[in-house]
């Protein structure tokens, strides 16, 4: 019986399996590192342990640090959640070696799977179906070109040791090869501090289903059911339900023994993933096995009533799984997203900073690495929380989600719950054509677009106008007498500038003795509208006759307003401009804080629009950042291996178009 866990992991993965600690009276033990100390994660354990450090190299990914934590806090097993060290065979058997529990499966296990190449090898001896594939590391320019001529294009760049869509490049033909190539290692190195990576043919569109497996001590695996995850962006999944959609019951059949068979020919024990590609024509393909917990394992908990993290201790204690038989039936459907600090309409750029507040209203299970408010830094990947409706068939889980999501309190940072609302109630998604090419027929951008737009747009800047202006004379202590709106020339609207995006809105309203007489969005006039109570928290107001409440939080820098048609936010424009910093013409600056890992111009190379400058590492991703002009470099003003805050310059071109 484990006694004490210590999670060797952050964020909601942490929250979540110290959950099952409490109901099981497990002591849990959390290990963070400095940027972590005020997390969520640290304030739920029963023990915390700091291990020093910021990014992931310096903290989490440190074993020697790891392990020294469990002798202090007295642990007497490690979980590693997923990411990090999770499928890392050496931190296995440092776990093994220093007399504790490794609550995975074995090193061995481990080590062949972690290994996609290796993986590959064990399926096809196993007879399970194989997709053309091709080591590319070591290889020099036309060596590399051969061999993956041989796989055939388009193929997938993939990171051998890799997961979570780090290290992947879609390579189209030969003349993308040596670059696709070289940022698949420098990511892969990064991430998972191996830069083994192989080419294998890409199919598309096509599905992403995969199956839930657990093994024993025994001998005995059997599968949890299957579980898809088709909508992706950057390789990485948003959207996973259960069961699939996707799959006849004799295909649904023949990929649960496949799995199973795949389990046996390794030997597995614990809990594991086997993942396929389902290509158009029913065909599916082996793509590797997962050998954790995977992130969108609550889909399966919800649809059989499970607690897999439960099972995880009792197989690393020495339990056994329970008989194939005794698992399911599959009850109703569960839809599980992402909630990302990204911005879908800024080619899914992160987001940092400060979020303010965070709640998900309504019957769903919700898993968040933040607790009411809390801090997103550039260190770590950018998921918020995973958010969970289960309900008795597909378009009602998917109603459910997208109605708790649109009325969420999200305040503060830039996310992803507009494309995944939009996402959800798509003719396409909730038909038959929710594949992994989604996000290419459907642009992300035009999915992430406010929720509020049209005549709820108009009403959300009065809210947002009124309840700023009300914020105002809370703060004034010099005329805390005057009505808001209050001006010398009592005839001329007040007016408020906002901005929605791109766009500016202005709204321009009048009193006369505490009445709106008159109302104005841009150039469309609200003639009936009636305000009965104004603060900086909430409004009520009524056009047309129509009564509505608005929810608000001003802030020094938004002001959101939430409504049943979902939230919008709105940055208040100085009446008057005031001067900036100056940056010099044709400067490219940072979007965000990040390190620089490569410079792949010089001083005096010509560039064309959209050539890439730099690239940048920021939340366990890279970002390329393209040149907006044409002309040449006359400047680079950092090297590789800086870290640099947003608005940060980092190449300044020359040229007609700076």
């Amino acid at each position: 019986m484990i006694e004490r866990l210590l999670i060797a992991n952050r964020g909601e993965i942490a929250r979540r399996i110290m959950r099952t600690c409490r109901q099981l009276g497990v002591v849990s033990v959390a290990v963070f590192s400095d940027a972590d100390a005020d997390a969520a994660f640290v304030q739920d354990a029963d023990l915390a342990v700091g291990i020093g450090g910021n990014t992931p190299a310096e903290s989490y990914l440190r074993v020697d640090a790891i392990l020294d934590a469990a002798q202090r806090a007295g642990a007497d097993a490690i979980h590693p959640g997923y990411g990090f060290l999770a499928e890392n065979a050496e931190f296995a058997q440092a776990v093994l070696d220093a007399g504790l529990t490794f609550v995975g499966p074995t090193p061995d296990a481990i080590a062949a799977m972690g290994s996609k190449l290796e993986a590959k090898r064990r399926m096809a001896d196993a007879g399970v179906p194989l997709l053309p594939s091709v080591e590319l590391t070591g290889l020099d320019g036309a060596v590399a070109l051969r061999a993956a001529s041989e796989v055939g294009y388009p193929l997938l760049i993939k990171a051998s040791a890799g997961g979570g869509g780090r290290g992947m490049r879609i390579v189209t033909d030969a003349s993308e090869l040596e670059i696709a190539v070289s940022g698949a290692v420098r990511e892969a190195e990064s991430a998972f501090g191996d830069g083994t990576i192989y080419a294998e043919r890409y199919v598309s569109p096509s599905r992403h289903v995969e199956v839930q497996i657990f093994g024993d001590a025994t001998g005995q695996v059997v599968h949890f059911h299957e579980r898809e995850c088709s909508i992706q962006r950057r390789h990485q999944k948003i959207i996973e339900e259960a069961p699939s959609p996707s799959l006849d019951d004799a295909t649904r059949t023949a990929l649960h023994e496949a799995a199973v068979a795949a389990g046996k020919a390794i030997g597995y024990t614990n809990a594991g993933t086997v993942e396929f590609l389902l290509a158009p024509t029913g065909e599916f393909f082996f793509l590797e096995v997962n050998t954790r917990l995977q992130v969108e394992h609550p889909v399966t908990e919800e649809v059989l009533g499970v607690d897999l993290v439960e099972l995880q201790l009792a197989v690393a204690a020495g339990g056994v799984v329970p008989e194939q038989s005794a698992i399911g039936p599959v009850r109703g459907h569960a839809v599980e997203v992402r909630l990302y600090a990204e911005d879908p309409m800024q080619s899914f750029l992160p987001s940092t900073g400060t979020l303010s507040a965070f709640e998900i209203p309504g019957d769903l299970r919700v898993e968040s690495a933040i607790e009411g408010a809390g801090e997103v830094t550039q260190y770590y990947d950018p998921m918020i929380a995973k958010v969970i409706a289960h309900a008795p068939t597909r378009p009602a889980a998917c109603r459910k989600l997208a109605a708790s999501l649109s009325a969420a309190t999200i305040h503060g940072i830039r996310t992803n719950r507009e494309l995944l609302v939009r996402t959800l109630r798509h003719a396409e998604f909730l038909g038959d054509q929710g594949d992994s090419e989604f996000l290419t027929r459907n642009d992300p951008a035009e999915l992430g677009r406010p929720l509020v737009e049209g005549n709820d747009r108009s009403l959300t800047a009065i809210v947002a106008a009124l309840a700023l202006q009300s914020e105002n004379r809370r703060r004034d202590s010099h005329t805390p007498a005057a009505s808001s709106g209050f001006r010398n020339v009592a005839t001329v609207p007040q007016q408020v500038r906002l901005g929605s995006g791109d766009d500016e809105i202005t709204v321009a309203y009048r009193f006369r003795h505490g009445r709106l007489v008159h109302l104005a969005v841009d150039d469309e006039v609200f003639d009936d509208a009636t305000v009965y109570s104004v603060t900086a928290d909430r409004v009520d107001l009524a056009v047309a006759g129509v009564r509505r409440q608005f929810d608000v939080s001003v802030g020094d820098e938004r002001v959101v307003v939430q409504s049943m048609a979902g939230t919008a936010v709105f940055e208040p424009r100085p009446r008057f401009t005031e001067p900036g910093v100056v940056v010099e013409a044709g400067s490219t600056v940072a979007s965000m804080p990040g390190m620089i890992v490569a410079l792949p111009v010089t001083v005096g190379d010509v560039i064309a629009v959209g050539d890439v400058l730099v690239v940048m590492e920021a939340m366990k991703m890279e970002l390329s950042i393209a040149a907006s002009s044409a002309g040449t470099v006359s400047a680079i003003e950092v090297i590789v291996g800086d870290s640099v805050d947003a608005g940060t310059v980092l190449v300044v071109i020359s040229g007609e178009d700076e």
